[in-house]
């Protein structure tokens, strides 16, 4: 069975991201991705360029930033000045947007901005000339032969799913681990490109996957509760536009959806953290020891997924058990998993 890149993400905190990209390098993962969240973290561009200089083939991402607090002109700057610095090795998550907008009153974008933000983006990381407002503009700066960036869309819902599989080198699912989920999401974005006339096997897929590496089940799961309730809360407003949950996971979908407190976002000691089951939590994230987690991601690698985003604990979890989950996992699963660098799409 072919290998599947597993991927990091991480907060950009000041201080700490020169280190944790080194540790990323030297464990084996493929890569390193960086939120974008301006009111809970430091700013993921300028942590990426200090992680670029303290490794040498790690690859580099933001996971992920949207069309609205970022005009897609700066966003297209700011990814390829990050891809020139490292050599290529950078990666643009994008999506409608969440904490980044809902933390300053502000709601997703609209499909339609979106879809056209991804247009936008992809002409300006070709190094072409695209259509703003009435003007023809371009990054004249590029310099000549750097690779184009990869661009890697988020999505949950089938419309961005969609949208995501006609436009970008790469899609990656916010759908946590359900293999039912993912198999259905694979299947909506490859009918996509075939009535689109377009090779399903020309994007590359993933998935955004809580992760926590450790025997102890019920602590394993308690340390990814508030990171899972974000992914998990991506399904239950998708589930409005035809994401395939079971009955009983519709009710937890409406509870938290309808209890999400915005202000708690992330946290394992919030409301709508609380609310998730410890069931469903298990089968939504992949929470527990080494050989278990290897046995779920081949399951998943098995779908047709090439790629992994780990995402570990909570934002309030203790930062040594998120340290010895890192390592643990890279000790014991990825070399199962199988380890690869980061590929040009």
């Amino acid at each position: 069975m072919s290998s599947m890149d597993v991927w990091l993400h991480g907060f950009p905190l000041p201080g700490t991201t020169e280190q944790a990209a080194r540790s990323a390098e030297r464990q084996g993962y493929a890569g390193l991705l960086l939120a974008d969240s301006q009111n809970l973290v430091g700013d993921p561009y300028v942590e990426l360029a200090l992680a670029a200089r303290a490794t040498g083939r790690l690859g580099l991402g933001v996971a992920v930033t949207n069309p609205v607090t970022r005009d897609p002109s700066v966003t297209a700057a700011a990814i390829a000045t990050v891809h020139a610095e490292s050599g290529g090795r950078a990666v643009l998550g994008f999506a409608r947007g969440d904490s980044a907008l809902r933390q300053i009153g502000l709601e997703p974008a609209p499909l339609n901005v979106f879809t056209q933000a991804l247009e936008t983006l992809q002409g300006y990381l070709r190094g072409g000339t695209v259509e703003v407002r009435g003007t023809g503009a371009r990054l004249a700066w590029l310099p000549a032969g750097l690779t184009k960036v990869p661009l890697d869309v988020a999505a949950s819902g089938p419309k961005v799913i969609a949208a995501g599989a006609l436009r970008a080198e790469r899609l990656t699912f916010n759908l946590g681990a359900e293999p039912g989920l993912l198999s259905w999401a694979l299947g909506t974005a490859r009918r996509a490109r075939e009535r689109a006339g377009l090779d399903p096997d020309d994007v590359s897929y993933g998935a955004y996957v809580n992760v926590a590496c450790a025997d102890d089940v019920d602590g394993a799961t308690e340390m990814v509760r508030g990171s899972a309730s974000i992914f998990a809360h991506f399904a239950a407003e998708a589930a409005r536009h035809g994401v395939p949950l079971t009955e009983a996971d519709r009710s937890t979908a409406e509870a938290l959806r309808d209890g999400y407190r915005e202000s708690a976002h992330g946290l394992t000691r919030s409301a709508q953290a609380s609310a998730l089951p410890d069931a469903f939590l298990r089968r939504f994230a992949l929470a527990g020891p080494p050989e278990e987690l290897t046995e779920r991601i081949a399951e998943l690698r098995g779908l047709g997924l090439g790629r992994l985003v780990a995402v570990p604990a909570s934002r309030d979890a203790d930062p040594s058990f998120v340290t010895e989950s890192n390592e643990r996992f890279a000790a014991e699963v990825l070399p199962a998993v199988g380890r690869s660098e980061l590929r040009a799409c």
